[in-house]
């Protein structure tokens, strides 16, 4: 018999998946990262399993600790999932302007959601200072303490993608791998496989795909942090150059509007079938970019971060899209609310 001891023997090992309309369009392999098809259902169930594992074999999470992190949901849905598993109760700070569909999916996993307030990251009331102080609250009161993930900052974020997705992405395309694109967040995924990728080959090309709304794109192209514009995604970008991007070998970067993300999402649900979030909209708009720059031939391999049913209150929301200046296309927009 044949079976898996634990569902985090389900995390990582997700497929690589063509984008048949994007290859054919640019004459090149594009290729998803389908990381939806994790347990719980995004990319950053990898982040919350090589966190929880380090702290767990450092003894920074005692056994029956609380995981405490800020974030904006795809974190916490993992870290509350493996807590689960490992035994250890997760208390998640989240923005209340989050998707309501990854709020009610913490609290089905059984997390503690605490929503607060969007500000800044300057701002001691941003999300992520206000878990840090929690966690070391708690840390003093609990008889097992309280463990702080700090996503952001903690390096074994990185350090599991470049030796678990990064190692999948070149065995799967059996080293024929010429770029890889991504956005970034906390800045782990992009790190962890682009350092994998660049000692495997250096002649890898390594873009960034940056949101409206993040300070990223003009910092690595300009120098400088500017933030600019608005998305509808939510997860990545950036106002600051987070412990795991640092140092991380970009060659190009890529501002992506939504007006070019979102109609490439909906545009794959009815082609291949796919329903994919914002984030993914952003990386696939981002990986046609580089396939043009690099011309036909070449492979180009993205992520594929999490399902657009996790946003369907706004992903699909006519008015929504529409105060947005973006628009439903026909046949979803006459049984749109």
């Amino acid at each position: 018999m044949s079976a898996s001891h634990s569902i985090l023997d389900l995390i990582g090992n997700t497929p690589l998946l063509r984008v048949n309309s994007l290859s054919e369009l640019t004459g090149c392999e594009i290729l998803g990262k389908a990381e939806f098809l994790n347990p719980g259902g995004s990319v950053k169930d990898r982040a919350a399993l090589g966190i929880i594992n380090d702290a767990r074999q450092s003894g920074a999470l005692k056994p029956g600790g609380v995981i405490v992190e800020g974030t904006a949901g795809n974190t916490g849905i993992g870290l509350t999932l493996v807590g689960n598993a490992l035994g250890h109760r997760t208390i998640i700070v989240m923005p209340n302007n989050q998707s309501r569909e990854k709020i009610n999916t913490l609290r089905a996993y059984g997390g503690d959601v605490r929503l607060i307030p969007p500000v800044p990251y300057k701002n001691p009331d941003h999300f992520v200072h206000t878990s840090q102080r929690l966690a070391a609250e708690l840390d003093e009161q609990l008889e097992n303490g309280a463990f702080w993930a700090g996503q952001f900052d903690n390096l074994a974020n990185r350090r599991f993608h470049e030796v678990t997705t990064g190692p999948e992405i070149w065995q799967q395309t059996e080293g024929r791998v010429d770029g890889f694109v991504s956005a970034t967040g906390t800045g782990g995924t992009l790190a962890g496989i682009s350092r994998y990728l660049k000692a495997s080959n250096p002649d890898i090309k390594i873009a960034l795909a940056d949101p409206g709304g993040s300070g990223l794109y003009n910092y690595y192209v300009n120098g400088e942090i500017k933030v600019e514009g608005s998305s509808i995604s939510e997860g990545i970008g950036n106002s600051r150059i987070t412990a795991n991007l640092a140092d991380t070998p970009i060659d190009v970067a890529y501002r992506i509007d939504d007006k070019d993300a979102i109609p490439l999402l909906f545009d794959l649900i009815r082609s291949e079938g796919m329903i994919l979030g914002g984030s993914s909209g952003i990386n696939l708009a981002a990986a046609v970019r580089l396939a043009r720059e690099l011309g036909p031939g070449h492979t180009i391999v993205t992520i594929l971060c999490d399902s657009g049913l996790r946003y369907q209150e706004r992903l699909f929301n006519r008015d929504f899209l529409a105060s947005k200046g973006l628009t439903l296309p026909a046949w979803l927009a006459q049984d749109s609310a």
